[in-house]
């Protein structure tokens, strides 16, 4: 017979609750540090939400030399441009700096293509028009916010508002700090960006609903413990089960972000990072703010259910 893998021993007893004066201001230097981050160093847009010209093109010889085609495109007056190498070692993506009109940067497009003329393949070619790039902007965030407002939903109908507003605090941290690490490594920011954050928030919440759950279990069945030991009990209880759930995909991660290559580079890093950054706060964010917000034994005792309530103030009418 085959057992389930515990890496964390069924009776732990660590003190996570406990710690929340140093956690809280760790988790305060993470939500507030990003946003400086962001207002001081600021976000390297990519073409997506900057505008631009991409051209994709692939050379005859491997590895690409970037510094002949950098050589090549400099002196063309076509403004800002960035050269790197996409996915294999003969394939180079070249961005323009947004143009003020769509002839000027047909026009760029067609300096560059004279300019390394016969030495590669065209394999792709992208105009994003500032109208296009402030359009996915405003669908970006608004997708964000429509998240975080579903989630609130959710959990507040699910389990408690203590918990609602404990889940979006905690997403906003995880976001925040995932942002200010696209600031700090000066990360491409764009549409995969925003996959990749959304994609976090869910994850996020899943570990997060999994140890409410527990907390729920454990405020009906422990009715005199407190509210300390027993939100220390809840997470202990689940810590074995959350850390295999988080290095199972952390490492299953690990590929794209050594052979996905530039393209997915960004995405993967905001992966990796979303799920440790996740993992903390739904232990020392979420998990202890039931006790700055006052959870309630009552609310999930079976005498307050709803139904019951109704049917006793029936039955006294």
């Amino acid at each position: 017979m085959f057992r389930g893998l515990q890496l964390i021993p069924a009776d732990t007893k660590i003190d996570f609750v406990g710690q929340r004066a140093i956690t809280w201001f760790v988790s305060a230097f993470l939500t507030v540090a990003p946003l400086l981050l962001v207002a001081t160093v600021g976000l390297n847009m990519g073409i997506d939400f900057q505008g631009g010209t991409l051209i994709e093109v692939q050379t005859k010889e491997s590895p690409a030399n970037l510094a002949d085609i950098r050589s090549k495109i400099s002196g063309l007056g076509v403004g800002e441009v960035q050269i790197q190498e996409f996915g294999a070692p003969d394939e180079v993506l070249i961005r323009i700096a947004s143009l003020p009109t769509e002839e000027e940067q047909q026009a760029s497009i067609a300096k560059v293509k004279e300019a390394l003329g016969d030495s590669v393949e065209y394999r792709r070619t992208e105009i994003v028009g500032p109208t296009i790039s402030s359009e996915l902007i405003a669908g970006g965030t608004f997708a964000v916010v429509v998240a975080m407002i579903g989630i609130m939903i959710y959990v507040w109908f699910r389990f408690e508002w203590q918990f609602a507003v404990a889940a979006i605090a905690s997403l906003v941290h995880d976001v925040t700090a995932t942002i200010g690490l696209y600031a700090l490594m000066q990360l491409e920011f764009n549409v995969s960006s925003i996959a990749a954050i959304l994609t976090i928030i869910g994850y996020s919440l899943n570990d997060k609903v999994v140890i409410f759950d527990r907390i729920r279990e454990n405020l009906r069945k422990y009715k005199r413990m407190p509210l300390v030991e027993l939100l220390d009990l809840s997470i202990n209880e689940m810590l074995s089960r959350a850390v295999l759930t988080h290095v199972t995909t952390f490492l299953a991660m690990l590929p794209f972000l050594f052979f996905g290559g530039e393209a997915i580079y960004g995405f993967a890093v905001a992966m990796c990072f979303g799920i440790v950054v996740g993992a903390y706060s739904s232990i020392f964010v979420a998990s202890p703010m039931q006790l700055i917000l006052g959870v309630r034994r009552e609310a999930f005792a079976p005498s307050a259910s709803p139904a019951k309530g109704k049917s006793e103030a029936a039955a006294r009418a």
